[in-house]
């Protein structure tokens, strides 16, 4: 249960799904889109009987261009009730921003779990060659450094749209994305499902009624994220939790499973707006 209420990681590398990489590449891939988008949270099953109803929201703007970089402001919150009155209630707040080559990122992470006092994140990561230099201000001033083959959240959905577009069905990539105390690092293995093509008839939400949507493929896809320490101590083990969902080629993603293990939370598109954006000059 804890792990709904720290980041949300996968979420977040949700979240900037429609960030896009850098000018050469949009101009190969096509514009992201950006919008605002509103999940309804709710309870799909509960494997070890630990929660008997959940709710909860996800509200996530998105902001900026391939040129000037990508601000992404991202709040859920979220109730559980796991029986006998034992409600845990949780908001968390997220704001980044990240260079669309994926070399300079920051970030901004409040986590207040019922009436306890906020943990917060404050903190910037900079490509250096084969390095990234990672330097904290909250919880504590720290600076360190991470294998420069790690990537950014950006990047990682940027890679996982590519790969899809390839055809390739895996892809193993290292994240960090400032979650947790700042420090944490996971290993990703997603999972890239045939495409579903803009005609085919499923489900609808916002999205799939939207005039920018109607004409675009989608893939539907698995991330499951690895405690990246443990696993290099542990070797297999089981991951922190999984998302899947349907990614369009534009970036925007819908139908949202959140797997933690003990439980799954499933979060459907209740509201969907694209926003005016500015041109890469």
């Amino acid at each position: 249960m804890v792990h709904l209420f720290r980041t949300s990681l996968g979420v977040m590398a949700l979240a900037a799904a429609t960030l896009g990489p850098g000018c050469g590449a949009l101009a190969a891939n096509g514009p992201f889109l950006a919008h605002q988008a509103l999940y309804d949270l709710s309870l799909v099953k509960s494997r070890s009987n630990s929660v008997n109803s959940a709710r909860g929201r996800i509200l996530y703007n998105f902001t900026g261009n391939a040129c000037e970089g990508y601000t992404s402001e991202f709040r859920q919150v979220s109730e559980l009730d796991s029986g006998e009155g034992k409600v845990t209630l949780s908001d968390l707040r997220s704001n980044s921003w990240e260079d669309a080559a994926g070399k300079s990122y920051r970030f901004k992470i409040e986590t207040r779990m019922n009436e306890a006092d906020a943990g917060r994140v404050d903190g910037s990561a900079e490509r250096d060659g084969d390095q990234i230099n990672v330097k904290l201000k909250l919880p504590a001033p720290k600076s360190f450094t991470l294998d420069g083959k790690i990537v950014f959240p950006t990047e990682q959905i940027q890679r996982i749209i590519a790969a899809a577009k390839e055809g390739k069905s895996l892809l193993e990539l290292s994240v960090y994305d400032g979650s947790d105390d700042g420090q944490k690092v996971y290993n990703t293995l997603t999972v890239i499902g045939q495409p579903i093509p803009a005609d085919r008839a499923t489900s609808s939400d916002p999205s799939t009624a939207d005039e920018h949507m109607k004409s675009l493929k989608r893939w539907p896809v698995t991330v499951s994220y690895f405690d990246r320490d443990a696993q290099q101590k542990e070797g297999e083990q089981t991951p922190v939790y999984a998302m899947a969902f349907e990614l369009y080629e534009n970036g925007v993603s819908r139908q949202l499973v959140l797997d933690y293990n003990d439980f799954v939370i499933s979060g459907a598109m209740g509201k969907f707006d694209v926003k005016d954006s500015k041109p890469c000059n």
